[in-house]
């Protein structure tokens, strides 16, 4: 008898439970280097991060402008400007130095205020409204510049640890370091961190007929198109990815099995159902790892279990079928979820309701899962249920879930739909 989705999914939650736990384990944390490029991009903290130092490091100036002492202005007005000397320009990396009182030191964006100054005055709005006597610009210095409104003490001024205070927590564990994450690390000056380790993934791909793209094509073979859409599936949740491909060779496959003893996880693709060359089914299967069906379509031919290994320690096994879309929608149900979350990244896609396109038949006894897109009035156009149309998947803005035991649904009926192209 066939399992259901849920029953097969429960399944593979258990397998891979103690593995997944092991990945959050803090004993198990690695080091990275933060380095433009570098391995840390998409990795996950294992540990909090406090800021070794304040930021901004020093009162800086947030406008191209002048900065002076606030009272030294607070008479100005329209009818009566207030006219200051020119002092030292500061640009963005010269030290603060010390503000003369009287005076308007020249500030560029980035630049630390001067010892005794207060505010910023934005170039715009002084007279006269440009820099004089920098960079070639015309006009005497000498003359000074000046001001027809009073300015409040801080203003424009980006103060000492604004953004972030000497010790505060910067990130927390479990944060997946993107662009926004990596700059705030750079930012305090740090070069490492601790982050979860990555669950080792073989992913064997069998099948005498497959090719690699670019090889030339014998009558009879294929493009192996399965091992590109799941290492890319699985570098998406964060995993790192051995990739090979077996013949219909039970030693075979077994030889590269055992020629990566590290690895904690193996998926393969194909070779599970009940033909006459099932490699996967037949190398695996006298060891531990379990196949049958799940009432699902497309993949319904599924092998999940612990395989044992000779003086290592039982390795799980995830075996999908080989029809491209049967292995990805697999990958989806099953897998994805999974690694997803222990890599601390959203496990679940975005789920909506929405009306069908058109009317559909869907086999009774088995949860169907179409590829389908989203149209503009908000209805959903289901494409063909073939296991073998890629290209339909390719195309495809969404999963469309049609529950066992429905065998029709009109057009206008609400079904479950996955958004996939986020």
């Amino acid at each position: 008898m066939a399992s259901t989705l849920d029953e097969h999914a429960a399944r593979i939650a258990n397998l891979l439970a103690p593995l997944l736990r092991s990945v959050a384990d803090p004993a198990r944390a690695e080091t990275v280097t933060l380095a433009p490029g570098g391995p840390a991009r998409g990795r996950v903290l294992a540990a909090d991060i406090a800021s070794p130092l304040p930021v901004p490091p020093f009162a800086n100036s947030q406008m191209d402008g002048y900065a002076v002492r606030s009272a030294d202005i607070a008479a100005a007005s329209a009818d009566h400007p207030v006219r200051l000397p020119i002092g030292p320009v500061r640009a963005a990396g010269d030290a603060a130095g010390t503000h003369r009182p009287g005076t308007a030191t020249p500030v560029m964006t980035g630049a630390a205020i001067p010892a005794g100054a207060d505010a910023v005055v934005p170039i715009e709005v002084v007279d006269p409204p440009r820099f004089l006597g920098i960079g070639g610009s015309d006009g005497d210095p000498g003359a000074g510049v000046a001001f027809s409104a009073p300015v409040a003490p801080g203003a424009f001024v980006r103060e000492v640890g604004s953004d972030v205070t000497d010790g505060q927590l910067l990130l927390t564990a479990g944060t997946r370091l993107g662009p926004a994450q990596l700059a705030a690390l750079a930012a305090v000056g740090l070069t490492s961190a601790r982050v979860r380790p990555r669950p080792r993934v073989l992913l064997v791909s069998t099948g005498h007929e497959l090719r690699a793209p670019g090889e030339h094509l014998e009558s009879g073979q294929i493009y192996d198109a399965n091992t590109a859409s799941l290492a890319a599936s699985l570098l998406d949740t964060g995993a790192d990815v051995a990739c090979a491909t077996a013949p219909d060779d039970a030693d075979a496959l077994l030889a590269i099995v055992a020629a990566h003893p590290d690895a904690d996880l193996l998926i393969t693709t194909g070779g599970v159902s009940a033909g006459a060359f099932e490699v996967v089914r037949d190398a695996l299967e006298p060891r531990g790892v379990s196949f049958g069906h799940v009432a699902m379509q497309p993949g319904g031919p599924q092998g999940a279990g612990m395989l044992r290994r000779e003086g290592l320690a039982p390795l799980p096994v995830v075996a999908f079928p080989g029809n491209p879309v049967s292995a990805l929608l697999s990958f989806e149900m099953f897998l994805r979820p999974l690694l997803r979350r222990a890599a601390g990244l959203r496990e679940r896609r975005e789920v909506r309701w929405l009306p069908l396109a058109h009317a559909i038949d869907s086999p009774q006894g088995k949860h169907q899962i179409r590829r389908g897109m989203l149209r503009d009035d908000g209805s959903v156009s289901v494409g063909a249920p073939g296991s073998h149309l890629l290209h339909d998947y390719a195309r495809a803005t969404v999963l469309v879930h049609v529950p066992s035991g429905i065998a029709a649904l009109p057009a206008g009926a609400e079904v479950e739909v996955w958004r996939i192209d986020e």
